[in-house]
């Protein structure tokens, strides 16, 4: 493969950047034509493979985000599941239990997933950023380069059939663009042959309750993944 001089330089820079950061391996996705056959059966399962993330991960002090954190937040769910929930980052009570979305905003996420027809264990949780960023801001540029690969690890380990983006800034970072959450939603997105469907984030409807158009809208989004996947589609779901 020829690479061009500048993206050439872009590469060597960027692979700099993540040795000075502290990362001693990169992962990256295998392309399906360079699978041998012989290796199939070689291959780690998921949860061996989300093992070995976590335990590279480590006692992470990649970024300052690690200054004021009491837990890492890595993810949960399971291993095998064909759909994979993603937020922004860890909030106060994710930080002090090291779980991701327990707070108020996790425990409408489950009803959320209960509306699906699905029980939270059977779905994988994660976030872009693993710590909390500080008074819950969001996170900077450098922290969320500074994550992804872990999060593309995760991805590539589950290999989910349909990932959802909740809220602006994971579904910005999933998708790799800045556009307004509003002019995402509702339409699945490809990236490297995953459907991604944008919405909104659980904090954000809890925001905008009694209103209860956004959770329609939500629902709606929602809707769509079970059609995707197979689910049946109950016309009364609720995720109140």
């Amino acid at each position: 493969m020829v690479i061009a001089h500048d993206s050439a330089k872009e590469l060597r820079d960027y692979l700099a950047y993540l040795v000075n950061t502290g990362f001693s391996e990169i992962f990256l996705p295998v392309a399906a034509h360079e699978t041998k056959q012989d290796d199939v059966t070689d291959e780690p399962d998921a949860g061996v493979q989300l093992a070995s993330i976590r335990e590279k991960i480590g006692d992470c002090r990649r970024c300052q985000l690690c200054k004021g954190r009491t837990n890492l937040v890595f993810g949960e769910g399971s291993p095998t599941s064909r759909l994979m929930f993603i937020g922004e980052g860890p909030g106060a009570d994710e930080d002090r239990e090291g779980r991701p979305f327990v707070g108020r905003a996790g425990q409408l996420l489950t009803r959320m997933i209960k509306a699906m027809g699905l029980e939270r264990s059977q779905v994988y949780i994660a976030n872009v950023v693993k710590c909390r960023p500080p008074g819950n801001r969001d996170p900077e540029a450098v922290e969320i380069q500074t994550c992804l690969p872990f999060l593309q690890a995760q991805i590539n380990a589950i290999s989910p059939d349909v990932i959802v983006g909740l809220g602006r800034i994971a579904a910005g970072t999933l998708l790799g663009r800045r556009v307004s959450l509003t002019k995402m939603r509702g339409n699945f997105h490809y990236v490297n042959g995953i459907p991604i469907m944008p919405t909104y984030h659980p904090s954000f409807l809890l925001r905008k309750e009694p209103d209860r158009k956004w959770k329609a809208e939500a629902w709606e989004d929602l809707k769509k993944v079970m059609t995707l996947l197979g689910l049946s589609v109950d016309a009364h779901g609720d995720s109140k």
